[in-house]
């Protein structure tokens, strides 16, 4: 299961280094502001589905490939978040 992670973010690293003009992870990568804009309205979308117990895991999807997205393209890599959760546990 943690494969599909691990295949999106090489996906998203892929297209961080060679942009594909007609993706849009590459397109994410290149416009911030859109990369932004996109987390908020998905973790909104998300809060919505969540408060009215619907469409739940298509929503959580999407935050979670919108965050990878905008994370990587800021140069934060996953496996820094992992260490940090690492060092949190107890």
């Amino acid at each position: 299961m943690l494969k599909i992670l691990e295949d999106l973010i090489k996906i998203i690293r892929e297209r961080k280094l060679y942009p594909n003009k007609k993706s849009y992870t590459s397109e994410l990568l290149r416009d911030k502001n859109l990369s932004v804009a996109k987390v908020k309205e998905e973790i909104a979308e998300l809060i919505e589905a969540v408060e009215n117990n619907s469409n739940t895991v298509h929503e959580a999807a999407d935050v979670l490939y919108h965050l990878l997205v905008y994370l990587e393209g800021n140069g934060v890599r996953i496996e820094d978040i992992m260490l940090e959760l690492e060092k949190r546990r107890k």
